[in-house]
């Protein structure tokens, strides 16, 4: 798609075939426009919707401000943040405030969609008191499960509906905070009425979301491979990678390009796919992360499940990002239902910008 020029408009029209909790954000200047929050949640409701109270979205983001309390605008694309962890805020917000209250009833049965978007931050987050069930995550149903130590961890794009049951009693307050390796942010509350109350006793029967239409049946054992080696960034071996057709020495790639990551040995996006897939195969992508830091790794127009994980068990879920740590490997795979040309990327998105950007085709 052409990018949306100054003082003209463009019209999206389209038919959600999966119920979730989504999002839009440009990409164009990506890595800009978002730290300037542009973007926004894109809720697609269940066609019979479940036994819920009410229905809270929780939108976490940080912002790197000067001294002034204004963003940053130095700051933008630093080769530092692109070679490093990307852009970290030094400010955190929910739902665009320094921190938001959530005002409930005793009794309620409520469902928090969150939503981490953050250019590079990953978030941990924890609702002070209450035991929370995922449900869902990236806009996929899941079997209902109790996040480890009840923290639910986002990394950039990726989502969660926790399901919450007021226990508390009128009058009390709960705290939603994110924690880090340092500390506890308090981003808000959850607040009880002081008077009334829903229900006399909370729920405890669990559900499970409706699944979505979503092809999950997957060929393993025919599967196309296709492999996806992450390279570059601080304390990484890259010596050089292609760039714009040629072999280029990471001194220049950094500082004539800003470029600092590679795919496979590319630097960003090139004229040909990582591959090209025919529609109804099975597909699995091995992705090797041979760097010192996280990435976020999301693929457009498909959402994909973990067959191997190199340090654990591969996780049950299907996503359309997927966490990957330093020198993990991870393979995933899907179904290539979906026609057309779709990035694939990192979503902490000063690595976006410096190369960890590819696209495959379904044709």
């Amino acid at each position: 798609q052409e990018p949306v020029v100054p003082n003209e408009t463009f019209a999206y029209r389209f038919t959600p075939p999966d119920a979730g909790t989504y999002w839009y954000h440009p990409h164009n200047r990506t890595w800009e426009q978002m730290a300037r929050g542009l973007y926004g949640m894109l809720i697609v409701r269940e066609a019979e919707p479940p036994a819920i109270d009410r229905d809270v979205p929780l939108v976490f983001d940080d912002w790197r401000l000067d001294r002034g309390g204004r963003i940053d605008e130095r700051s933008f694309e630093a080769i530092h943040d692109k070679a490093h962890a990307g852009r970290l805020g030094n400010v955190l917000s929910l739902n665009g405030k320094p921190t938001d209250d959530i005002d409930v009833l005793a009794g309620e049965r409520v469902r928090l969609r969150l939503l981490n978007a953050a250019n590079a931050r990953i978030m941990a987050v924890a609702i002070e008191g209450h035991a929370a069930t995922v449900i869902a995550l990236d806009g996929q149903p899941v079997t209902p499960f109790k996040p480890d130590g009840n923290v639910i961890l986002l990394a950039p794009a990726q989502r969660a509906d926790v399901l919450i049951d007021m226990t508390h009693e009128t009058g009390t307050r709960s705290k939603i905070e994110v924690l880090t390796q340092r500390e506890k942010i308090h981003m808000g509350d959850i607040v009880y009425d002081k008077r009334r109350r829903h229900r006399e006793r909370p729920l405890t029967s669990e559900f499970a979301l409706p699944l979505n239409p979503m092809p999950t049946d997957l060929d393993l054992a025919n599967a196309t491979t296709t492999e996806l080696v992450m390279t570059g960034g601080a304390m990484g071996q890259m010596a050089s990678a292609r760039y714009q057709g040629r072999e280029v020495p990471i001194r220049e790639l950094a500082r004539r390009h800003g470029k600092v990551w590679a795919f496979n040995g590319e630097v960003g996006m090139s004229g040909e796919p990582l591959a090209k897939y025919t529609r109804g195969e099975t597909v699995k992508v091995q992705m090797v992360n041979r760097t010192a830091w996280p990435h976020a790794m999301h693929f457009h127009g498909h959402h994909v499940l973990e067959v191997a994980h190199s340090k654990r068990a591969p996780s049950p879920h299907w996503r359309d990002t997927v966490l990957m740590m330093p020198d993990e490997e991870i393979a995933v795979a899907f179904r290539a239902d979906n026609p057309g040309k779709w990035m694939l990327h990192c979503h902490m998105l000063e690595h976006q910008a410096g190369g960890m950007a590819t696209w495959y085709e379904v044709v």
